[in-house]
């Protein structure tokens, strides 16, 4: 669809005219225009500012743990997140590597600036794609044939709009509320304008709003820092990109930028203690629910009142900038008082505040209204993402505007939507978790949430998301002709793992070099990998026709045989889940009117409506016994 401004105002009540509208181009907004960009649907990216393209108004950092797993399945969707963080990468480490390969998470720190550059030129050079810096302050929802939809808004300017979807992804700028003690005012993050008015609109339509409320630390110029009193966090020495479309040996010989480690101390504490009720968060002026898992420093300091230290990160913004995040001492106290705390740091005696920290309150919707597509049920055509919905964090974010994408080109293209499954990724997991669980906090992604961690590891991603991303169009054939060699080289390696077998004369000798007990028989290269004391490389010495093979090929297929039980155990359990997934539920079907359904069990699933047997499964306060009622009255087997 072409951008049309029509001269005539008698003859349309619309100025302009899209398929596919994003408001916000935060992390979501960015994957989810870029998304329905590439799908070949006309889309405008509309933004409070061109200059809050792809901000990090948090730490400046992209993964971590299960949101590294995030970031590797939103590229092997065709998202964009991925490659940009391998293009600005400051320093990489793998994350939680003294426990399972199921909890590997890899974490980059990003140089912020060099991120919002990145991201800013590839929407400005992606076809079918317009930004435009607006204001949206209302919708429109008309009735198309005999049913609600939106199809268009208006922006602050007076602009009229045509859509056939929008994807809402407004970050904490929607009804922003900046609070410093006892000061607060109507802000977005870092100081750039809130967004009024849409909060109003959506409620006149029937949209549930929810008040959320997150915080930032205070910046330091790295020039007032005593680092020789800290504790210096190098990065790793072998860098694994997060795309596969980035060069493997781009970072060979990669100068990273350190981190480093300071403790709060006795006296922070006390500087807190005897200034907690100057805290916004304590004085009663928020209001608004923050992230459990992400507390300000004042918040720790009261729930965890036995720990004599906290464990703060000094972090650079960027390779040419001054800027140190210290994450971990978020807070909403008074600037007299951020000056003491942080002076109080060892190594911080003479620090100087570059920008003071603060707590910001946003307005964002109940994703129980959601379906799995992201998609309002009540609202055909629109579409939420991000902290819109209700989650925290860059790379949640990130995963939603990509579905949300998607399923918008989807809608727009006439086809069916793409629902990910728990089971098939930990998109799928906070997607499913939003919408038949909802979130009474911003809800973070963690790798305790998915009942199939060893399935969902983050280096079978690409095994797990390609052939998706490839059916809907995002991955080219190029790209999906490589994965499939890949995928090729990992089956007949396992295999020839599993079927290169070993004497005891051959295998003995190394046995007892690496203090084990010697074998009577025979041993598969498989069998001795499975041994924990063994990784792929030590069987190098017995394994003398061993291929050469990519490091990303080795990671898969070294995990792959040593939780092999594991991993069949739980793929049988995501087959069991995978049957109840397919079997869907009438959208009209009436719940009251089912004999032998709990009246909880009924009123809830009347209410939210789940698309098939296993996402009615998952909602709170219905019973296995439900379901059993449910499938019976169903005929379902």
């Amino acid at each position: 669809m072409e951008n049309i401004e029509f001269t005539d105002k008698q003859a349309s009540p619309f100025d302009m005219e899209t398929s596919v509208a994003v408001v916000g181009a935060g992390h979501a907004g960015i994957e989810a225009a870029l998304a329905c960009a590439r799908l070949g649907v006309d889309t405008t990216l509309l933004t409070m500012s061109l200059e809050s393209i792809a901000n990090m108004p948090c730490n400046p950092s992209i993964g971590g743990t299960a949101k590294g797993h995030l970031v590797y399945e939103i590229d092997a969707l065709g998202g964009e997140m991925g490659r940009a963080a391998d293009v600005v990468t400051l320093q990489s480490r793998t994350l939680n590597l003294g426990k399972g390969a199921a909890v590997h998470s890899k974490r980059v720190q990003a140089d912020r600036a060099a991120y919002h550059t990145l991201m800013k030129h590839t929407l400005e050079n992606t076809d079918h794609l317009r930004i435009v810096q607006a204001e949206v302050v209302s919708v429109t929802e008309e009735t198309v044939d005999g049913q609600r939809k939106i199809t268009g808004f208006t922006t602050r300017l007076g602009e009229r709009w045509r859509c056939e979807c929008m994807i809402l992804c407004t970050g904490t700028y929607l009804g922003g509320r900046v609070f410093v003690g006892d000061k607060n005012y109507a802000s977005g993050p870092d100081g750039f304008l809130p967004a009024a008015g849409l909060t109003e609109s959506l409620e006149s339509i029937g949209v549930r709003m929810m008040r959320f409320k997150t915080g930032t630390p205070a910046r330091i110029h790295r020039g007032s820092i005593d680092f020789s009193q800290l504790e210096e966090q190098p990065g790793e020495d072998e860098i694994t990109p997060y795309s596969v479309l980035t060069d493997p040996h781009k970072f060979d010989g990669f100068e990273q930028v350190s981190c480093h480690i300071v403790y709060t101390n006795a006296e922070t504490h006390r500087i807190i203690k005897d200034n907690i009720r100057r805290s916004a968060l304590y004085s009663g002026q928020i209001t608004g629910t923050g992230p459990r898992y992400c507390p300000s420093i004042e918040d720790k300091i009261v729930r965890f009142a036995d720990k004599e230290r906290h464990q703060l990160f000094v972090e650079p913004l960027g390779r040419d900038t001054e800027e140190m995040y210290l994450q971990g001492f978020s807070t909403s106290l008074p600037t007299d008082v951020q000056q003491e705390m942080v002076h109080s740091l060892t190594g911080f005696e003479h620090a100087r505040i570059m920008r003071y920290a603060y707590a910001i309150e946003y307005d964002c919707a109940d994703p129980l209204q959601l379906n799995a597509a992201l998609e309002f049920r009540d609202h055909p055509g629109l579409f939420g993402a991000g902290q819109f919905n209700g989650t925290s964090g860059y790379e949640e974010a990130a995963a939603q505007g990509l579905v949300a994408g998607i399923n918008a080109a989807m809608r727009v293209l006439g086809k069916e939507p793409v629902i990910l499954t728990r089971s098939g990724s930990y998109i799928g997991t906070l997607i499913d978790d939003l919408v038949t669980k909802g979130t009474n906090e911003p809800y973070r992604m963690m790798t305790s949430r998915s009942e199939f961690r060893l399935l969902l590891r983050q280096d079978n991603a690409d095994l797990r998301l390609t052939e998706i991303g490839h059916a809907c169009g995002l991955i080219g054939e190029e790209r999906y002709q490589a994965f499939l060699t890949k995928k090729q080289a990992e089956d007949e390696e396992k295999n020839r793992l599993e079927t290169t077998w070993l004497g005891p004369d051959a295998v003995n000798p190394f046995l007892t070099e690496h203090g084990m007990d010697p074998v009577t028989s025979g041993v598969s290269l498989a069998d001795l990998l499975r041994r924990p004391q063994l990784s792929y490389t030590d069987l190098a010495p017995v394994d003398k026709k061993r291929p050469e093979l990519p490091t990303a090929v080795l990671k898969t297929v070294e995990t792959d045989v040593k939780y092999a039980g594991y991993i069949r155990r739980e793929l049988a359990e995501a087959e069991r889940q995978i049957k109840l997934e397919d079997k869907k539920l009438p959208p009209d079907l009436d719940y009251s009117q089912i004999k032998g359904l709990r009246i909880e069990a009924g009123q809830k699933l009347q209410k939210l409506r789940p698309q098939t047997v296993g996402q009615a499964s998952r909602i709170s306060g219905v019973s296995p016994a439900d379901i059993s009622v449910l499938l019976l009255y169903l005929g379902i087997r």
